[in-house]
């Protein structure tokens, strides 16, 4: 076995064995003390999570939010749509948010850094190490443990979601928005997904199964914009908004 191979076994059994004891110590019996004690520090650092996201986020300004995969590099033309798009929000006044990681939230950043905006991430902890990119404006970073407190941060602070091309964290993040939406827990905002031919079969799936199972009303589908191009993107947010004579006040 070579040196690699043998590094990547080492590191799979590890990851196993770590996962196996989580797993036993989700049933294993705690007393009182042993609970009291590990539920307190959560709430705590709960806490100082929402104090931290809401007075840095409180001073922002106007944001619309870039969500899309991590993996994303450069060289991908998804990478390109979203700096642009990025770059154009900054040009019509707003700020751009992203999850601070890399991929489409680099892309976002970096159109939003090129067009001399504000520009910030909300990072996470992840078991692989993600760190905030270098396009985040350095007051504007913020590192989270949990991901539903900087889904809070995501929504209250946005004026707008683009969603670009991602997997389960994008599908997680576009779910949220559009459940609080259709359930009237948030005022109604654009959501634009971004690439037509990448979203297709979910939205396929949307009209012939969850309409046709009646899980969702026909309506529904009226909550979201689907786009192609960085121009049509930005174009849905400031139709949004021009019909209410609203504008970024920067």
């Amino acid at each position: 076995m070579t040196p690699a191979k043998k590094k990547a076994t080492t590191e799979l059994m590890q990851q196993a064995l770590e996962e196996e004891h989580r797993i036993r110590e989700a049933f294993k019996d705690k007393n009182w003390s042993e609970i009291k004690s590990s539920d307190s520090w959560v709430i705590f650092k709960v806490m100082s999570e929402f104090v931290e996201g809401f007075e840095k986020m409180a001073k922002i300004g106007p944001c619309v939010t870039i969500f899309g995969s991590a993996r994303i590099k450069p060289s991908n033309p998804y990478y390109k749509t979203a700096e642009d798009i990025a770059e154009r929000l900054v040009q019509q006044g707003y700020g751009v948010i992203t999850g601070g990681g890399p991929g489409i939230m680099e892309a976002g950043n970096k159109g939003a850094r090129k067009a001399g905006g504000k520009s910030v991430g909300l990072n996470i902890y992840l078991p692989h190490e993600q760190k905030g990119n270098i396009y985040i404006d350095p007051d504007k970073l913020i590192t989270f443990d949990y991901f539903f407190v900087r889904k809070v941060i995501f929504v209250k602070y946005s004026q707008g979601f683009i969603v670009m091309p991602g997997g389960f964290g994008t599908l997680d993040e576009l779910s949220e928005a559009l459940t609080l939406i259709q359930t009237k827990k948030i005022g109604r905002f654009p959501i634009v997904m971004v690439g037509k031919k990448f979203w297709a079969g979910m939205i396929d799936w949307f009209k012939q199964v969850l309409v046709e199972e009646k899980m969702i009303s026909p309506e529904d589908l009226d909550l979201f914009n689907l786009v192609d191009t960085p121009e049509e993107a930005v174009a849905v947010i400031e139709e949004f908004y021009g019909k209410y004579l609203l504008s970024p006040n920067f």
